[in-house]
C-alpha cells in the first residue's frame, strides 16, 4: 500500500525552506573545515571526529520533551539504522573525495542528490512527480555541470566518483527521514545517527589513524558541533515538507562554498560557474513560487 503523505500548509513549507537554508550554511562551513583536515588525515578519522564531537550536543538537545529513555524504547530501530547507515556512507564518501577537487565543485557534485530525490520520492514515498519540479531539477543539474566544468580530460575521476556515490547515499538518507515513524522526533533521530556513526567509524580507527595536532583537533570539534546543528535543522525541515520541494534548496550551499573556497584557498569562480549558480538558485525559486499545495491535502 503506498504511503500517504500529508502536505503541509504553505506557511509551514516556507519555514521549512528557512530551516533548510540555515542547514546548508552550516554544512558549507563544515565542508570547508572538513577539507582543511581531510588534506592531512584519513576520511574515516575525519568522519569519526565529526560524529564523536556531535554526540554530546545531540544528547543535550534530547533532554527536552518526553523522557529520553521512553523515546529510545519506542524508537523505529530499523528505520533509524537504515537512515544512519546511508547518511554515514554519504558523509564518509564525501570526506574521501573532498581533497581531490575544489570545495565548490565538490559540493556541486555531492548535491546532485536533489535530482535523485525528486526521482526517488515518487517511488519510495508515494509523492507525485510534478513536471515543474522535474524541470527545475534538470535545470539545477545543468547548473551543477556548469559549476563543475567537466571539460578537463586530465582530471582524476577518483574524487568525482566518490562524490557521486556520496550523492546517491545522501538521497537515500533524505528519503529515509520521511519514512521513519512520526513517533521518532528530530532530536532523537540526530542522536541515534551520531551514536551509530561514532561506533561504526570508531571501529575502523585501528586500521587507519594519524594522531591530530591540538589546532586540528579544535577544527574537528567545530566541525562536529556545526554538523550536528546543521543535521538537526535539516531533519526538522524534511519532516515538515515535501522532499522534492526542499531538494533544490540544498544547492544554495554551493554559493557559500564558492565564497569560502575563495577566502581560504583563493578559488575564483569563472563566468560559466556564475551562470551555473544562477540556474541552480533559479530552479529553487521556481519551485518555491509554484509549489502551493492546498492545506491538508493528501497526495
Amino acid at each position: 500500500m503506498p504511503q500517504l503523505t500529508l502536505v503541509a500548509p504553505r506557511s509551514h513549507a516556507m519555514r521549512s525552506v528557512g530551516l533548510m537554508l540555515l542547514s546548508m550554511f552550516c554544512f558549507a562551513v563544515v565542508d570547508a573545515l572538513a577539507k582543511v583536515v581531510a588534506l592531512k588525515y584519513p576520511a574515516n578519522e575525519v568522519t569519526f571526529f565529526r560524529m564523536a564531537f556531535g554526540v554530546l550536543p545531540a544528547f543535550l538537545l534530547c533532554l527536552r520533551g518526553r523522557p529520553l529513555v521512553q523515546r529510545w524504547r519506542q524508537l523505529d530501530v530499523r528505520g533509524q539504522t537504515i537512515r544512519a547507515v546511508t547518511l554515514l556512507g554519504s558523509s564518509a564518501l564525501f570526506f574521501a573525495g573532498l581533497p581531490y577537487v575544489p570545495l565548490s565543485e565538490a559540493i556541486s557534485i555531492a548535491y546532485s542528490e536533489a535530482l535523485l530525490v525528486i526521482v526517488l520520492a515518487p517511488l519510495l514515498l508515494g509523492e507525485r512527480l510534478l513536471p515543474r519540479n522535474a524541470l527545475a531539477a534538470v535545470l539545477g543539474f545543468l547548473g551543477v555541470l556548469m559549476v563543475v566544468k567537466p571539460d578537463n580530460a586530465e582530471a582524476s575521476l577518483v574524487g568525482p566518483a566518490l562524490l557521486v556515490a556520496s550523492a546517491f547515499f545522501g538521497a537515500l538518507s533524505m528519503i529515509q527521514i520521511r519514512r521513519i515513524r512520526e513517533t521518532d522526533d528530530s532530536t532523537t533521530t540526530v542522536l541515534y545517527f551520531t551514536v551509530v556513526g561514532t561506533l561504526v567509524t570508531g571501529a575502523t580507527l585501528p586500521f587507519s589513524w594519524s594522531t591530530p595536532s591540538l589546532p586540528d583537533l579544535g577544527l574537528m570539534l567545530a566541525l562536529g558541533l556545526l554538523a550536528t546543528l546543521g543535521q538537526l535543522l535539516f531533519t526538522i525541515a524534511v519532516r515538515r515538507a515535501h522532499a522534492a520541494t526542499l531538494a533544490p534548496y540544498t544547492y544554495t550551499s554551493i554559493i557559500w562554498a564558492s565564497l569560502l573556497g575563495y577566502l581560504i584557498w583563493g578559488e575564483v569562480l569563472s563566468l560559466l560557474s556564475l551562470v551555473g549558480i544562477v540556474l541552480i538558485v533559479g530552479s529553487a525559486v521556481v519551485v518555491a513560487v509554484l509549489e502551493q499545495p492546498p492545506e491538508g491535502s493528501v497526495v
